[in-house]
């Protein structure tokens, strides 16, 4: 047996097999061959096996994150026909008579060298996708390739996880996470809350020490992990997941409830979504609408801009699935720890606060203007907000407004359907706090994006997991700049949401109604915790009561 402790970012309690997720990093030795065309028709059914593995995932992310997301996979899949890259493939083995692996592995190396000293940022780019293809055909080749229908129900044990790595796997099948790095606000941790699975991060382990397949309880609640447990440990994981499974059948029953609490007063439940496949999941949930959709998502894991019509697709889809419920998209927010080579942004010293969100649209226009053609088309197919992130002025609010008119008057002349949609912003900088009583003016609503507002407060990057003893997002500072600025949007007559993690926390749902917060967007696997958390605010008044008249 052996355990060890981390830190919990979602709670709860899995029991089953580990998967430890690895990457390809091994040298892969060269050894003799004495048929070389028998072995080049090796790596020929290699490749095919890859494409279609490569084809199955394309399918699955189409579904789960959009097609703009999945072209990261179609591209992989050409790449494996390039002649160039083949032809050296084929060479080596006919003239070296060394094993396909090997042949494979010295090709990758040359051609992702040979990009990444490229003068071009996109070039230098493809550097990791050749070492990636290179790395599915080996792989292959040495026989150690899972495909991914293979995974059985697993608790993940991995060094750390990418976007992409985790869009490889078949999510229905993750029973938990366990990472060495990662911080409470990693891609990891995000994902979990999504999910509604155990997560812990920032494991002092090294995954080369667990086998695949080792049986595994993960304690959500206590922050361990133990691999190889005992019966006795084993049995009590088992009843702690029927007493979690027998919580969540009594929150199911809260499904078509309304937000409201004992004393009357009434909250928007909203869910958060990164992708389509998210918007099934607020539904699943019975979110009320979508507080925030990230249109990043349609930005990131691809080598070009995607088109109007890709955009005006993926919001179009989004609205017809909420049928009439509102949907917040957020505009563009790449920069900072959401970056795509393709953009070209220069390195800087300190992302979190440099070229990024809005500021990128105002300075790059024609970017900017070509997602809101996408949201207003869309926006005539449902019930479409826009809002703006990383807000600091009235100027940026009025530039704003110039060029969303100038883009419905190019609709107007060009004869397309539109609808000016409800125009909001994020109210996620102190800039913006302190002068929220002359944003409300130029708004339709706020919706407070407190995962970033507390970074800026606090002086913190939250993306840093030494800092998450110091990292309060409870901090006083943090709640009174959300009062002020929920008093001057309804001062304006303005509604106002929470759309960070605060949100979720069930502890706060009481402070937020008391504050006079009229919408609260989480994860889609929270809706049911805060509808309980809500319903169940005004006990204290109504006991009170109840004692004045039995005084009487």
């Amino acid at each position: 047996m052996m355990q060890f402790t981390g830190k919990v970012v979602y709670k709860g309690i899995a029991l089953g097999p580990v998967r430890v997720w690895k990457k390809h990093d091994q040298p892969v030795r060269p050894g003799r061959i004495t048929d070389a065309e028998a072995e080049i028709r090796e790596v020929q059914r290699a490749g095919m096996q890859a494409k279609r593995q490569l084809l199955e995932l394309y399918d699955r992310a189409v579904k789960e994150v959009g097609e703009a997301d999945a072209a990261i996979f179609e591209a992989h899949r050409v790449m494996l026909e390039d002649e160039d890259y083949l032809e050296l493939i084929y060479s080596k083995i006919r003239t070296e008579l060394v094993n396909g692996a090997y042949a494979v592995a010295v090709t990758g190396e040359h051609f992702s060298e040979m990009f990444a000293g490229m003068e071009d940022e996109y070039m230098r780019a493809r550097a990791a996708d050749v070492i990636d293809v290179s790395n599915r055909l080996i792989r292959i080749l040495e026989g150690t390739e899972e495909a991914p229908g293979d995974m059985e129900p697993s608790i993940i044990v991995a060094d750390d996880l990418s976007p992409s790595e985790t869009m490889q796997m078949d999510k229905e099948k993750i029973l938990g996470f366990v990472t060495v790095r990662g911080s409470a606000n990693s891609h990891t941790a995000i994902l979990a809350r999504m999910m509604n699975i155990p997560a812990l991060v920032g494991v002092s382990l090294e995954p080369n020490q667990i086998r695949t397949g080792t049986r595994a309880v993960l304690d959500g609640f206590e922050g361990r992990v133990i691999f190889d447990p005992e019966e006795s440990q084993c049995v009590r994981a088992r009843e702690r997941m029927e007493e979690e499974w027998k919580k969540r059948r009594l929150l199911e029953a809260l499904k078509g409830k309304e937000n409201r609490t004992r004393d009357g007063r009434i909250i928007q439940l909203y869910a958060n979504a990164g992708s389509v496949d998210d918007i099934r999941c607020a539904l699943e949930n019975d979110a009320g609408g979508i507080g925030l959709f990230r249109s990043e998502f349609l930005y990131l894991g691809r080598d070009s801009f995607p088109t109007e019509e890709e955009q005006f697709r993926a919001y179009r889809q989004a609205a017809r699935m909420m049928a009439g419920k509102k949907v917040i998209i957020r505009t563009l927010d790449i920069g900072a720890d959401k970056q795509a080579d393709y953009f070209r942004l220069e390195k800087e010293e300190n992302p979190a606060m440099g070229y990024r969100a809005i500021r990128i649209c105002l300075t790059q226009s024609e970017i900017f203007k070509t997602q809101l053609r996408a949201l207003l088309r869309a926006a005539a197919f449902g019930n479409i907000s826009v809002m703006y992130p990383m807000i600091i002025s009235q100027e940026e609010v009025r530039r704003i407004g110039e060029i969303v008119k100038e883009v419905e008057a190019e609709l107007e002349d060009d004869g397309i359907p539109y609808r000016h949609p409800e125009q909001g912003i994020m109210i996620e900088t102190p800039a913006a706090v302190m002068i929220s009583d002359e944003l409300a003016e130029l708004v339709d609503f706020f919706s407070i994006g407190t995962n970033d507002l507390t970074q800026y407060t606090l002086a913190i990057d939250r993306q840093n997991g030494k800092l998450d003893d110091f990292y309060n997002p409870r901090h006083r500072a943090v709640l009174k700049m959300i009062e002020m600025v929920v008093e001057n949007a309804h001062r304006h007559g303005k509604w106002v949401g929470i759309c960070g993690e605060l949100g979720a926390d069930p502890d706060l749902a009481e402070t937020f109604v008391n504050m006079g917060i009229d919408e609260l967007s989480v994860a889609p696997s929270m809706i049911l915790k805060i509808r309980k958390a809500v319903r169940e605010i005004g006990d204290l008044q109504i006991n009170c009561k109840m004692a004045e008249n039995s005084d009487q």
